[in-house]
């Protein structure tokens, strides 16, 4: 009875292991969205930047070109922005705030507020969030917003590569999510050390971008 009871202790310190595990390698692939503030391709999620991180990236899109910043500017208080090159319209900078509220735990989810825009130069938008990594490499994000997320939005992460496998085979997630308007596609490919490439479908429309998080 005894070496039963140690079996199956040791399978229960086993399975937290890997659903810990997995949770690591579910968040490996935050960066920044289009917006500027750490999320998915448009939407974002319960990660904020932690101190002494920040981000920056390079979106080319269908309606022209994006260029992001993040940073902590405070114990959970994340700071980002966009500067939006667009075809046919005034380039424009765009600020963003996030706070998390709550950090993600083995079994409770992340939960962020935030507001894009803050300035409204386009469209200011107040929004909630809510993340959860799940086991097999899934991640998934839900939340409830106004300005262009117009009410309720998610996505869906999954590795399809949870590691670097012998360096040959890099990190790399899919996503899929809906922005409140449309679904978007896009795969997420670590190349080094805080470096991705994202590239899919959003807006109807290829893109491809560039994101770096420093660590």
């Amino acid at each position: 009875m005894i070496i039963i009871g140690e079996r199956i202790g040791l399978m229960q310190k086993s399975i937290l292991i890997m659903i810990v595990c997995l949770g690591i390698f579910s968040q490996a692939s935050a960066a920044p969205a289009t917006t500027g503030t750490t999320g998915n391709i448009d939407t974002p999620s319960a990660d904020v930047l932690r101190p002494g991180q920040a981000s920056a990236a390079y979106y080319k899109l269908n309606e022209g070109n994006d260029l992001t910043f993040g940073i902590n500017i405070a114990k959970n208080l994340e700071l980002s922005g966009a500067r939006q090159e667009y075809k046919h319209t005034a380039a424009e900078t765009c600020l963003n705030l996030k706070y998390g509220v709550l950090h993600e735990g083995i079994l409770t989810p992340g939960v962020a507020v935030g507001i894009e825009d803050i300035t409204n130069q386009k469209e200011q938008t107040v929004y909630a969030v809510i993340s959860k990594g799940l086991p097999l490499g899934m991640r998934v994000h839900a939340g409830v917003g106004n300005g262009h997320y117009d009410g309720l939005f998610f996505a869906v992460e999954k590795k399809l590569i949870p590691m670097s496998i012998g360096g040959v085979f890099p990190d790399t997630s899919l996503i899929i999510e809906h922005d409140g308007h449309a679904m978007n596609y896009g795969l997420r490919m670590s190349i080094a050390a805080g470096l991705k490439v994202d590239a899919g479908w959003r807006d109807n429309s290829s893109y491809i971008g560039f994101t770096y998080n420093c660590y």
